[in-house]
């Protein structure tokens, strides 16, 4: 008996599986394969089965397929230069202000005022955190 390959990738034994497949082989069959050469735990048999219905419906690549997530976040550069328009306006402008002026999340716009541009409310303004030599004239 030959001694299973310890080191693996999923494309690998995705390969080989495409290849068994291509050659006629049963899922049954590939994943006994696939367990002798590589152990038991590279690929469940329903997982060679899945794969082996996905090529059989014309799939041709190995790699995963993009996911479904979270949405990008409201936070782009789009929207940085509006509130930061919105401030440099009226500098004294509430968060929740600009929040519905500009219709993205309250907490978008935080992240934004105060990660992003770097600024701080002082004396009920917007300041830039780092004053600069320009600035304090």
């Amino acid at each position: 008996m030959a001694t299973p390959i310890k080191e693996w990738s999923k494309l690998e034994v995705r390969a080989v599986v495409r290849f068994l497949f291509s050659k006629g082989t049963k899922p049954s069959e590939i994943h006994k394969q696939i367990a002798e050469t590589y152990g038991e735990g590279a690929m469940s048999r329903s997982r060679v089965y899945q794969w082996c219905t996905w090529f059989g419906e014309g799939r041709t690549s190995l790699g995963d397929e993009p996911k479904s997530g979270r949405p990008k976040t409201s936070t782009n550069e789009e929207n940085t230069t509006r509130v930061d328009e919105l401030i440099r306006c009226d500098r004294r402008m509430k968060i929740r202000e600009i929040a519905l002026k500009l219709e993205i999340p309250k907490s978008t716009v935080h992240e934004i005022v105060h990660d992003t541009l770097g600024y701080r409310k002082v004396s009920a303004r917007w300041v830039p955190k780092m004053l600069t030599e320009d600035h304090k004239l």
